[in-house]
């Protein structure tokens, strides 16, 4: 079992020491889960209810916080969860565990390995490809013919990349993820019948970005589906064709993005956002979870609902939606007085004729 020296970990990350210095940690942890043993952080207000009961050894905090128990070592740090993060990294981060050529994979004798290549079980790297340095290209994984991917790109079991995609460098793709499948275009006849549009173009994924297990990103119909430098995307995620989504975004599971439409840079699709065809998305704009969205947002900002509208506007509609019920009732006693009213005025009315 892994032991860190908790010294070692201050002296990194510039952190102080307030309890045992002499201390190791075998693992890492959420502080509602941890052991003894365990290091964990606390950064969020939210999470202070569980700092009483933690069963941590020790625990990531900022350099102002309350430090109410004398039986758990503390590390200072100015920003607890980047440290957190860069500790996991350099101490606790997931080995990458494949080595060579297993012999039942296919690598076609036109295909280019760059040096020190990784290629698992029953993997088929086809015709044209290039495969840059420090690859690792995991079991029953299936390339097609003339797909470039860059130096320490990591494809993980099971993907599929179809002819001509390109993936550029430290790009990683879990589990069960497409790209390169055709685009859904489709065009309907006099009879109504549905015929297919050849999807002729590719994708293309710069550098630095990594796509979740089981999330699909199509292919253009003509030209490129781009994922831009530095994006992530979660599993799950819908990417059509002709998207071109931004430097630095986020996108996060079983949300989509329809064909054409564009993501700027910086912006963030949460959970099951959904993007009408030919849109645009500007930089640095949030969609709120479940966000539908039938027309082009363009300033920065935070949007909600479906249609999605500005943050503070939707939540005041989804409060008046919330008191539907009482105005109802409001309004149908308001209606009742009124008709008392107009009632008492036309006996008033005929009293004052006789």
């Amino acid at each position: 079992m892994k032991q860190i020296s908790i010294r070692e970990i201050a002296d990194r990350f510039n952190g102080k020491i307030l309890g045992d210095e002499n201390l190791h940690v075998s693992n890492v942890a959420r502080i509602e889960e941890a052991q003894k043993g365990d290091l964990t952080f606390l950064y969020l207000p939210v999470y202070e209810k569980y700092f009483p009961s933690t069963k941590a050894s020790a625990i990531i905090v900022k350099r102002d916080f309350n430090k109410t128990r004398d039986d758990i070592t503390y590390i200072e740090v100015d920003v607890p969860e980047k440290t957190f993060r860069e500790i996991i990294i350099n101490f606790f981060g997931t080995e990458v565990n494949l080595e060579g050529i297993d012999k039942t994979a296919f690598v076609h004798k036109d295909a280019k390995l760059g040096s020190n290549a990784s290629i698992g079980k029953n993997v088929v790297i086809s015709a044209g490809c290039k495969i840059g340095n420090n690859v690792k290209i995991f079991h029953n994984t299936v390339i097609l013919e003339n797909v470039e991917l860059g130096d320490d790109v990591i494809v993980y079991q099971n993907v599929s990349i179809r002819e001509k995609c390109i993936i550029g460098n430290r790009v990683t793709i879990h589990a069960g993820t497409v790209i390169g499948a055709d685009g859904f275009g489709y065009t309907q006849d006099e009879n109504k019948v549905y015929h297919k549009i050849p999807q002729i173009g590719n994708v293309v994924i710069e550098d630095d970005v990594e796509i979740g297990a089981n999330t699909t990103v199509d292919r253009a119909a003509m030209g490129s589906t781009v994922i831009k430098r530095g994006s992530k995307i979660d599993n799950l995620v819908q990417v059509a064709h002709n998207v071109v989504v931004g430097e630095d975004t986020v996108i996060a599971a079983q949300a989509g993005v329809s064909g054409s439409s564009k993501v700027g840079n910086r912006s963030i699709l949460a959970g099951q956002v959904g993007i009408a065809g030919h849109l645009e998305i500007g930089d640095n704009v949030v969609l709120i979870a479940q966000s539908g969205v039938s027309k082009s947002i363009l300033k920065p900002g935070y949007y909600f609902g479906a249609p999605a509208k500005e943050l503070k506007t939707a939540f005041k509609l989804e409060a008046h939606i919330r008191n539907l019920p009482e105005y109802s009732e409001k309004l149908e006693k308001l209606e009742k007085e009124v008709k008392q009213l107009k009632e008492q005025l036309a006996n008033t009315s005929k009293q004052d004729k006789s």
